[in-house]
């Protein structure tokens, strides 16, 4: 499913069997004392692996950064500007196209990224001629979660279900990560401490051992979005 472990003839063939390819968004920012600077790209990560499953498509490697500037009085954020993170979307998706893709979903798990995906995806629908959906899967989660977990919270605990996701799924063992694994404390910030702790909602010491998320189900949610998206636009009259 990812497209950087396969070799050019695989990728040929399966954008000949199927032109969708899957975009991971997020970016590289603090999320508190408790979980990685990764959370967000790590999060888009764990639910464009269970879409492809679902649609049959190949997860493209979704550069970890995006725009975060409002993050930058902390250690550990990096921000690309809205025009520089623009144009690194519109360049992942015309390579694609060029290569035969058609179709790309855009699944992204950081607010700060949104205007500059609309205006990406705009372009690329446009200039390259590709249908492009941009699914917000933070939001699909908190729909989804966010009565069981305190809504969806910066550095709370949807995203620390997140990245322990993330663990299980694709780095499990590695050393970075065990003092994740081993218990996560719980962590309550007001948003008038934000610059103390730079964390927002609770991380409960329960997710260690799971959590109530099914990635999967968010996976699904999020073609469900999709899905729904199409038919609206299919059901409005075109504009004049």
């Amino acid at each position: 499913r990812y497209f950087i472990n396969l070799t050019q003839p695989e990728i040929a063939a399966q954008l000949k069997k199927n032109p969708l390819v899957i975009l991971p968004a997020g970016s590289v920012e603090q999320h508190g004392p408790h979980l990685p600077t990764g959370t967000d790209i790590y999060a888009a990560n764990v639910i464009s692996h269970a879409v492809a499953e679902r649609m049959d498509g190949l997860v493209l490697p979704g550069g970890p950064l995006g725009v975060t500037p409002m993050h930058m009085p902390f250690e550990g954020t990096i921000t690309l500007s809205p025009e520089t993170y623009q144009r690194v979307v519109v360049e992942t998706g015309a390579s694609t196209a060029q290569h035969g893709a058609k179709r790309l979903m855009i699944l992204n798990w950081h607010e700060g990224n949104i205007p500059s995906l609309a205006i990406a995806s705009e372009k690329l629908h446009r200039d390259v001629g590709m249908s492009v959906i941009v699914v917000q899967a933070c939001y699909v989660a908190a729909e989804l979660y966010g009565h069981d977990c305190g809504g969806l919270t910066h550095g709370g605990e949807i995203e620390a279900l997140a990245v322990l996701a993330y663990i299980n799924l694709e780095r499990k063992g590695i050393p970075m990560f065990k003092n994740l694994t081993g218990g996560l404390k719980s962590h309550t910030t007001k948003i008038g401490l934000l610059a103390l702790a730079g964390v927002i909602g609770h991380t409960l010491t329960t997710v260690s051992s799971g959590g109530p998320v099914d990635w999967k189900e968010v996976g699904l949610g999020a073609v469900v979005a999709v899905l729904g998206a199409l038919a609206k636009d299919n059901a409005e009259p075109a504009k004049p």
